[in-house]
């Protein structure tokens, strides 16, 4: 039997994996692919746990987490999507996420972040 310490540090090595991808990342296909490796991390405790305590509430909890991922990526494909759509770019630093008008800008900056002709990322 394999001692438990080696998968918790591994789901804890991908979930700091994960995380460091959601918070640094600015494409908006590497946070969903980052958040599922977090899931993944949590799955991995999930069956750790369940074979230390020799139930299998892990398993169905681990099962149900692989639906709400599947779930997730559904979604958030379909966003990214939608979002690549209307502003050719899945840059997330450029979503506005409140629901006010923006208001006129100067004559020198663009109206949004990344329109302007010369600035190709």
């Amino acid at each position: 039997m394999i001692r438990p310490v080696i998968p918790l540090v591994t789901a804890a090595l991908l979930f700091g994996l994960g995380a460091y991808g959601v918070l640094r990342r600015r494409n908006a296909v590497l946070v969903l692919m980052s958040v599922e490796l977090m899931l993944n991390a949590v799955n991995l405790i999930l069956v750790t746990g369940d074979t230390m305590r020799e139930r299998v509430t892990g398993q169905v909890f681990a099962l149900f987490v692989i639906v709400i991922a599947a779930a997730e990526v559904g979604v958030g494909l379909a966003l990214v999507l939608r979002l690549f759509r209307l502003r050719q770019d899945i840059n997330t630093d450029q979503v506005a996420l409140d629901d006010e008008p923006r208001a006129a800008t100067p004559a020198g900056e663009p109206a949004l972040a990344g329109a302007s002709d010369g600035e190709q990322a």
